[in-house]
């Protein structure tokens, strides 16, 4: 056997629930500039995530999170269905390496996808969420053509969000989907939309294409970018 069939092998996980599988990475900006109410306000929007997804039965089956965070970049929660989801409380620290976060994102969007594979696990598009107040302080050329090869062979979708202060018009150049901007610091209305979105995924067939209600209402919580 080669040496990289061994390195995924078959997983208990996927016995006791063989359920379709969405896996959703958050990329959670915690440099310096996320200080007071910012981080506070994140930290209890990912609290409100939680309770979300939990309440929905099918969803916290399927729906997997993982969360990788920036200042300095740290895979803080490797993917875990919802049902076990317990989230971290950040803290701030450093600059804003967004390039290297959405690096290191990408690739653990690669690695879950292929042990779904290797375990016969069938999945939906995986959704990749970034939110910063800030610009990059390292190198993001590569990230963003990461990103757009991404999205141009629908590995994954990838959104961003900027909070007040972020450089918008360098989400613009990563992202292919528009940028939104936070109303105000409603991170909690942020993760109940997400959570409602990931529970219609959930419940549609894969590969199917589920209409998301669109954000950047005036009853939402962003504006476009």
């Amino acid at each position: 056997m080669s040496d990289e069939l061994q390195q995924v092998p078959f997983s208990p996980e996927f016995v006791e629930n063989p359920e379709p599988r969405c896996a959703c990475l958050l990329l959670l900006d915690n440099s310096g500039s996320m200080r007071g109410s910012p981080i506070a306000e994140l930290n209890d929007g990912l609290k409100a995530f939680r309770d979300e997804l939990s309440a929905d039965t099918l969803a916290s089956k399927r729906v997997e999170i993982g969360i990788v965070t920036f200042g300095p970049v740290n895979v803080e929660m490797d993917f875990v269905s919802a049902q076990h989801f317990i989230p971290p409380t950040l803290t701030v620290n450093g600059d804003t390496p967004m390039g290297a976060a959405i690096e290191t994102g990408l690739n653990m969007i690669k690695t879950r996808k292929d042990i779904y594979k290797s375990n016969g696990i069938s999945y939906y598009r995986p959704w990749v969420f970034l939110i910063t107040d800030g610009s990059p302080t390292d190198s993001w050329t590569q990230a963003a053509q990461l990103v757009h090869a991404g999205e141009q062979s629908k590995a994954f979708s990838f959104y961003s969000v900027g909070v007040e202060g972020a450089n918008m018009e360098t989400l613009r150049q990563i992202s292919v989907k528009q940028p939104l901007k936070l109303k105000g610091l409603q991170f909690r209305e942020l993760f109940a939309w997400l959570s409602s979105s990931l529970g219609s995924v959930s419940k549609s067939v894969v590969g199917d294409q589920v209409p998301l209600q669109n954000p950047a209402t005036p009853e939402g919580w962003a504006t476009a970018g």
